[in-house]
């Protein structure tokens, strides 16, 4: 069963779910507000023919390809006193996957307080001179709370939504943006400085369970108990469920068939709720991919339960924010908790002493794995893990609060098989005195070859929601915006291409490639505003090649256009080679008056 998509309050136009599951080429070109235009301007080629000129990346090796299977893995390294060290270098780490030594091909040492890199916009061409405008005001620091509401109960959530509304009221700086996302995709909130908004939001946060309801249940079968009867063929745990049918319906003729049937829905209904969760986290990371600035997640939880064969989704979560720069801190909402089967808050298990103990075991053994994700996804993505804690005001402080230093050391495995396996990830550290380390744990191999039409597409999709810039092939954005009326605006997006730094093929005397180009607008709050994809093909003369070659000749200049209003826009432009697949990546910034 399909879990709904996270509703993100994007322009009425433009929700999150549409862009998350679609194409590119599709959303961009529907989904903005405003039109869009495209031309392609190609210089007249030369009146004589020149001498074919060679191209100059034809060789190289395409960097964008390789990045599939390159593994990133984040590490935070903290000292007696708990600062985060950023004075460490790559020869520093020792790398085991599966306890076979890897080598270490990149490495960076990410810092919370890093500025955006933007290129400034090319001023209105039509309006005379002016004094130079200041620069426009961007919001730097995004975080989205996600309460688990499909998991929370009531009484955990009121503590945590309490905590949660006195911290947006007290914490927030003019430069802070904050959201309100629930994985029941319920009451959320986009990102915004409004305070009255944010706790209005978050005073109606509600548990929002998909399954089940009041009242308890006939056997009550968790889905811990449910993945041992079914999935895993435990006898001894049908027995138990069978003991519990039997004396909580008061008919000692119940059948195993039964229970089995009930476990299959319980464990249907399970797998729901822990698909919604792990999606809609999914979908969160995607959605603050996409902002300038420090980028982290509150995730408020009691934790939940992922199947053995679906935890590659969690693995697959933390891989993508470690990619996008994106800290996911965790806050077990049970702060300190008592194992399920000793609560005088929950009915006393039935069946007789022998299916009591086991049933009290089965629920402590869930209540641990359901926490122990919650660890997972911080420790793997650099952030905090808070659990046992009933100090939920102290709690919001430290999760809002990204580590100053974070390391991102990449591999590739090698011979890595399709196989969907785990592998086992450790890193350790050259001298290890006085100081403490949190790394990633492991990842899951891919469960088949992946289909690069498909990974293509994704990746040029991650790279349009990413701020990260990359230069493998040679790009430059420029903007220039045209005033029509006082609230109307013409705004240009320029892309200039060298196209010596493309990779050519070469058939019946032209050279041939295929370029993607995509242009999105994003409002300073980083909320998707507009976009569109243009596909060129390239059929070139050699004499035209030749002519490109020249150092007077600006490039390759692709031209995409939107209607506006005026105010401040972040643009991003993603730019593909088809023949070599590489990417080019650039952001701006635009005011217009």
């Amino acid at each position: 069963m399909h879990a709904p998509a996270l509703a993100l309050k994007w322009p009425a136009s433009v929700r999150w779910r549409h862009v998350a599951a679609c194409s590119v080429a599709f959303c961009l070109l529907v989904g903005g507000r405003a039109a869009a235009h495209q031309s392609v301007l190609l210089p007249d080629p030369p009146a004589k023919s020149q001498p074919v000129a060679e191209v100059v990346t034809k060789d190289a090796t395409p960097t964008f390809a390789t990045r599939v299977n390159l593994v990133p893995v984040s590490v935070v390294v903290r000292d007696v006193k708990g600062r985060a060290v950023g004075t460490l270098t790559k020869e520093d780490f020792r790398l085991t996957d599966n306890g076979k030594p890897q080598i270490i091909t990149r490495f960076s040492i990410e810092r919370s307080s890093a500025p955006v890199v933007v290129e400034k916009e090319t001023p209105d061409l039509a309006a005379p001179a002016t004094p130079a405008r200041p620069e426009p005001v961007l919001a730097t620091r995004f975080v989205a709370y996600l309460f688990d509401d499909v998991h929370l109960n009531f009484g955990d959530l009121v503590y945590v939504r309490d905590a949660a509304a006195r911290h947006v009221a007290t914490s927030l700086q003019p430069a802070d943006r904050v959201a309100i996302y629930t994985t029941s995709g319920r009451d959320s909130l986009e990102f915004t400085d409004d305070r009255s908004m944010l706790q209005g939001a978050i005073a109606r946060l509600r548990p929002n369970p998909l399954v089940g309801g009041a009242g308890p249940k006939c056997p009550d079968i968790s889905l811990y108990m449910a993945d041992l009867i079914i999935n895993r063929g435990d006898e001894q745990a049908a027995a138990v469920a069978l003991a519990q049918y039997a004396a909580c319906s008061g008919n000692s003729h119940v059948t195993g068939l039964e229970v089995q049937m009930m476990a299959q829905r319980a464990l249907s209904e399970g797998e729901q709720e822990t698909l919604m969760a792990t999606r809609v986290l999914k979908e969160v990371v995607r959605r603050l991919s996409a902002m300038p600035g420090q980028r982290s997640i509150i995730l408020t939880s009691p934790g939940f339960f992922p199947l053995q064969y679906g935890h590659s989704d969690i693995t697959d979560i933390i891989s993508k924010a470690i990619t996008a720069k994106v800290i996911v801190n965790s806050l077990d909402a049970r702060g300190v908790w008592t194992p399920p089967g000793y609560s005088a808050t929950l009915p006393s298990p039935l069946g007789g002493a022998q299916a009591v103990g086991l049933t009290n075991l089965y629920l402590q053994n869930e209540a641990t794995l359901q926490a122990e994700v919650l660890g997972e996804v911080a420790d793997g993505t650099g952030g905090t893990w808070i659990h046992d804690n009933n100090d939920l005001n102290g709690a919001f402080q430290r999760l809002a609060a990204p580590p100053e230093f974070i390391y991102v050391l990449s591999y590739s495995p090698d011979n890595l098989k399709s196989d969907g396996k785990y592998h086992n990830l450790k890193v350790i550290l050259r001298d290890p005195k006085g100081v403490t380390l949190q790394a990633r744990k492991g990842y899951y191999a891919p469960r088949h070859e992946t289909d690069p039409l498909q990974q293509a597409r994704q990746d040029l999709e991650d790279a349009v929601f990413t701020r990260e810039v990359v230069k493998d092939i040679p790009v430059e954005l420029h903007t220039q915006f045209f005033k029509s009326s006082d609230d109307t605006a013409r705004l240009s997006v320029l892309a200039r291409l060298d196209l010596k730094g493309l990779q050519f093929k070469k058939a019946e005397g032209r050279n041939l490639d295929k370029l993607v180009v995509v242009s999105a607008l994003f409002d300073t709050s980083g909320n998707f505003v507009a976009g569109t994809q243009k596909d060129v093909e390239l059929n070139l003369k050699d004499a035209t090649l030749a002519d490109y070659a020249k150092p007077s000749n600006p490039g390759l200049t692709i031209r995409t256009g939107f209607d506006v209003k005026p105010g401040s826009y972040v643009v991003r432009l993603v730019v593909r080679d088809g023949e070599s697949h590489l990417i080019a990546s650039e952001n701006g910034v635009v005011e217009i008056p």
